[in-house]
Formats: C-alpha cells, sequence, structure tokens
C-alpha cells in the first residue's frame, strides 16, 4: 500500500499537513498552541498582534440556531489579542524554539503604514516562519483598522508594499468577504508584495434579536453590535469567494489559505479540492477541542487510499473547472425523483413543501399514507429529497425535452 503524504509546500514552506489553527480564540496563547501543535496540527496562526491591545466586551459570543441544532453559525465579537505586544512577541519565540518542525504564522495588524512595517519586523526576528496581515477583522473598534482597511484596495497594496520593506518572510494578505468580490483587493494586495491570499474571514451580522428584551445578541449592558459571523453556515460564501480568485485571470495562480466553516475532514477537502494549499480551523476547534485535527488528518488519508492518490498536491483545485457560468450549464433533460417505498415513513414532508413550494407535483394519498409522482406537473428540482427526513428520495428517471439529443448524464 502506498503511503499518504499530506504533507504540502505552501508559499515556499514545507507544513507536515495542511491544516492550521486559524487566528482567533484558539490560539492566543503559548499554552494553546502548543496543545495544538502536540494534537497534530501542522502549524498556528498565532491571534492578531498589533500595537493596539484590545479590551474587550462580556458576553462575547452567541449562536444561530435551526430546530433544535446549535451552533450553525457563531457571532463572534472579538478583536484582536488582548496580551502586550511583548508578550505575544516572547509566546512566538517559545514556540518557534520549541517546535522547530511546526510552522508559526504570525497574524498582524497596524493602523498606519509604520505600524505596518515595525510589526513585520518584530514578528520576524521572533522566528515566524510566514505573516498573515489580517485586513479583515469586521469588529475593529478603530476604522483604521479590520474590514474598513479591506475593503479600500489603495490601503491594502500599501500596507502590503510596508509589511515587504518589512520582512522578507513570504506573507498573506486575510481578505474580508463583506465586498460584493474579491478580486479587486486580492490583486491589490498582490501588486503591493503579499505572496498568498486567506479567505475568508468572518461575515458581518447580527443572529439575532432577543424578543423580549429587544436587543440583538450577544446582550452587552443592554445593547449589542454588528459583528463576525462564522461555523458551518459561512462554507459555501467562502468557496464561492475562492473560487472566485481561483477562476479570475488576475488572481488564478494566487495561492490560498482556506478557512471558513470548515468543521470536518469533508468541509477541509471540499476548500482543497477547490483550490485552497492549506486549512484553518476555528470554530470546530471551540466545539470539539484540538483533536478534531485526527477525525481531518484520518479522514482524508483514507479518502486518497480510495482514491490513489499519494500527495495532497494532486487534490489541490482539481474541482474548480467543474463550477461554470450558469449560461454553460444542460438545460436539454429532466430527472425525476424516485420514491423508495419500503423506506418511506409517510410523513407527507415531501408533499408539503412540493405543493406549497414547488410544482404541485406529488399526490398524497390520506388513507394509506403514500405519495406518487405527477409526472407531467414535475420539473425535477429534487425538492422533495432535500426535505425527506429518512432520504428515501434519490434522482431517478432521466427524460430529455423536445429535440434535445440523448447523451450521457452526469450526476
Amino acid at each position: 500500500m502506498l503511503k499518504r503524504d499530506l504533507s504540502i509546500e505552501f508559499l515556499g514552506v514545507k507544513f507536515e499537513n495542511p491544516f492550521l489553527l486559524s487566528s482567533s480564540p484558539v490560539g492566543n496563547c503559548y499554552e494553546m498552541c502548543a496543545k495544538a501543535l502536540d494534537t497534530g496540527w501542522g502549524g498556528v496562526v498565532f491571534k492578531t498582534v498589533g500595537f493596539f491591545i484590545a479590551n474587550e466586551v462580556s458576553p462575547r459570543f452567541a449562536e444561530l440556531e435551526k430546530e433544535g441544532t446549535r451552533f450553525i453559525g457563531f457571532k463572534n465579537m472579538e478583536q484582536i489579542a488582548e496580551h502586550s505586544l511583548e508578550e505575544n512577541l516572547e509566546a512566538m519565540r517559545k514556540l518557534k524554539k520549541n517546535y522547530p518542525t511546526k510552522i508559526l504564522i504570525a497574524s498582524i495588524m497596524g493602523e498606519n503604514e509604520k505600524e505596518w512595517e515595525d510589526l513585520a519586523k518584530l514578528v520576524t526576528d521572533a522566528g515566524a516562519d510566514m505573516i498573515e496581515c489580517n485586513f479583515s477583522c469586521p469588529q475593529m473598534t478603530s476604522h483604521a483598522m479590520g474590514s474598513d482597511v479591506g475593503s479600500n484596495p489603495e490601503l491594502v497594496k500599501k500596507y502590503c508594499a510596508a509589511v515587504r520593506r518589512g520582512s522578507k518572510l513570504p506573507f498573506l494578505a486575510k481578505m474580508t468577504p463583506n465586498l460584493g468580490e474579491m478580486i479587486t483587493p486580492a490583486h491589490a494586495a498582490m501588486e503591493g508584495g503579499a505572496d498568498g491570499i486567506a479567505a475568508i474571514n468572518t461575515v458581518k451580522s447580527i443572529v439575532g434579536v432577543e424578543l423580549n428584551k429587544l436587543i440583538g445578541l450577544p446582550i452587552v449592558n443592554g445593547k449589542s453590535s454588528v459583528s463576525g459571523y462564522s461555523g458551518k453556515a459561512v462554507k459555501p460564501i467562502a468557496l464561492r469567494f475562492i473560487h472566485d480568485l481561483k477562476t479570475n485571470s488576475k488572481t488564478k495562480d494566487i495561492p490560498i489559505s482556506g478557512m471558513g466553516g470548515v468543521e470536518t475532514w469533508q468541509d477541509a477537502l471540499e476548500f482543497i479540492l477547490m483550490g485552497s494549499g492549506t486549512i484553518q480551523v476555528t470554530t470546530s476547534v471551540m466545539q470539539y477541542g484540538y483533536r478534531v485535527v485526527e477525525d481531518m488528518i484520518s479522514g482524508i488519508s483514507h479518502y486518497m487510499e480510495e482514491k490513489n492518490i499519494r500527495t495532497l498536491q494532486e487534490l489541490v483545485g482539481i474541482a474548480v473547472s467543474n463550477i461554470v457560468p450558469a449560461e454553460d450549464l444542460d438545460r436539454t433533460y429532466i430527472v425525476y425523483p424516485k420514491i423508495d417505498e419500503d423506506k418511506c415513513i409517510g410523513c407527507g414532508r415531501c408533499h408539503i413543501s412540493c405543493y406549497d413550494g414547488g410544482h404541485q407535483a406529488l399526490e398524497w394519498d390520506s388513507e394509506e399514507r403514500k405519495v406518487s409522482l405527477i409526472k407531467e406537473n414535475c420539473v425535477g428540482c429534487h425538492l422533495c429529497s432535500l426535505v425527506c427526513p429518512v432520504q428515501c428520495i434519490s434522482k431517478g428517471e432521466i427524460e430529455f425535452k423536445k429535440n434535445c439529443e440523448k447523451k450521457e448524464i452526469l450526476l
């Protein structure tokens, strides 16, 4: 059996595996990062450091629920590191001394060119292997930092140039999703000297309102604020932005460190297939602990064995070409749903969803508690299969529309 190689070279740096703690509460000090590295993470992106010292609120987290499932989405009101710059730099020095084969990425954030340049020098001297420029935190109390900077291509370019003056280390520009398109600021970052892109940071959000107190969540002494949204719910947004970067002529060759909603090995693999060379994780660690990396390593290793893939690099970006513009999708056929009557529990959810939210293509026998397809009404949308609680509806007969040539269909 061939040995599966999860190591990867990214920005000229060799990682033993692609999994990193993202710059966040999960990598806030030496002890946390050391425990993660002992557990098997390939590296850490130390929580963002700067001359600014955060004074945090309490409480600072909230979650989005759905039908009893918690933590679909996660809101975090934290800013950058609350420890002094000197403490953080000492923690980085200690990490690199005690874990020389692990990768240390220093996340930095300044308020002007001099601070960006000075921070780059300081973290380089502390032993970092790489730098990440945080242009994207959505809850900074200063408009000179965070996502307000990341949505301004001129500032992104200027601050990247300052970081390049301060260090020869490879560095990433961490992008904000709080804009319509990411190509312009990402390209500006590369023009300023960045070597790669990290995407995405959190999405500006209000996750809910307390209905009795009429206050957004979390409640901080009777008030709340807009702040960053992460967790599983943002994965589709992250994958979309990464796809955009990988398909635009200006940015398609830029190395990407992907993040945003990675909770399982399958999630991580999706980011890799869409073009991410390394994977950053926070919310999954906050729920399940650092040992979640063991599941990620095991899951992708087994996948590679099953597909007879030897190195992780072979998987990076290979799904990008299968995402095409809407006008290029094949519209010549309909795939009808197939109902497995042996699995069906007669709940009627498919009928309700089809009748009230679809095309009235399922007939309901209330006495027998069975559904049947009204083929002439069905458009093959498959809403029925999505709402079925026991997954008894699958893809069935394929029918070509009038005057359309029959051909092989890949589903």
